[in-house]
């Protein structure tokens, strides 16, 4: 059986193994999907190659250490600067960043239209980065970054991404559409928002990338005062779901992307599966 997982420090309660085991499960794929928790950055390759793995996602904090040890990088890994998939093949190594994918994949899903729209990008983190590149692939008018590093951040951020403005919370102004990328607000610290409600009352739509819990404080609010929300469980699914694609060469439709996103809501419910 072909083994594939989740490397990184600390796992915990990843969801990973339930949505890709029951990928493999539903189309009778050979497969089967484990976590990897790894120390030292240096043994990650060494590691998985020693146990037969053919194919891993990457979680916190090694998202960055990989891309000069790959064999293949892909193009939004290279512009984002951070991979979250590998692809072992024939002894090559292949790198992509799903996270892009999975949250171009949730604006469709959710009919969100970027494109000549004014969005800001709360935290300036490895999801954010492929935010950013994701937002500016599909023709945002603005993209603007909000960090609690300015001073920090602003500087690596701008040389990293040109058409991109940065500023600090309490300067922002307003727009179209508000994305929190931050873990502000995740499981088990939920009561709290990036934001306050004033300042989402200057926006249309809001997006949070956390899915755990799958209603934050910052939907909360948003919802409140009549945005348009999108909670995170859709971006974790497709992402998982683009791992599979890549490590299998297939194509999965639609109605299994459905049935695993109610799956994952169940389960963050505490329901029974």
């Amino acid at each position: 059986m072909s083994k594939y997982g989740l490397v990184g420090k600390k796992l915990g309660h990843s969801l990973s193994p339930l949505i890709h085991n029951y990928v493999f499960q539903k189309l009778n794929l050979s497969g089967e999907y484990s976590l990897y928790e790894i120390e030292n950055e240096k043994d990650i390759l060494k590691k998985l190659r020693a146990e037969d793995v053919v194919g891993f996602n990457i979680t916190i904090p090694y998202k960055e250490v990989l891309l000069e040890e790959l064999d293949y990088i892909s193009e939004e890994a290279k512009k984002i600067g951070a991979i979250n998939l590998v692809r072992i093949e024939d002894g090559k190594t292949y790198g992509y960043n799903s996270d892009y994918f999975g949250f171009i994949k949730m604006l469709e899903e959710h009919s969100v239209e970027i494109s000549k729209k004014s969005c800001y990008v709360l935290g300036s983190g490895g999801a954010a980065k492929s935010v950013i590149v994701a937002l500016n692939d599909l023709g945002a008018k603005e993209i603007v970054v909000v960090t609690r590093d300015i001073e920090s951040k602003k500087a690596e951020l701008k040389r990293k991404f040109k058409n991109i403005i940065v500023v600090s919370y309490e300067d922002i102004i307003g727009g179209e559409i508000l994305i929190n990328t931050t873990p502000v607000g995740m499981y088990p610290n939920t009561l709290n928002s990036p934001v306050t409600e004033d300042i989402l009352k200057r926006f249309d739509v809001a997006i949070d990338l956390i899915y755990n819990p799958a209603d934050t404080e910052f939907l909360k609010l948003a919802k409140k005062n009549g945005l348009k929300c999108v909670n995170g469980v859709s971006m974790l699914v497709n992402q998982a779901i683009k791992s599979d694609e890549i490590w299998k060469g297939i194509k999965v439709d639609r109605a299994l992307v459905e049935e695993l996103e109610e799956l994952v809501e169940k389960e963050l419910r505490g329901e029974k599966l």
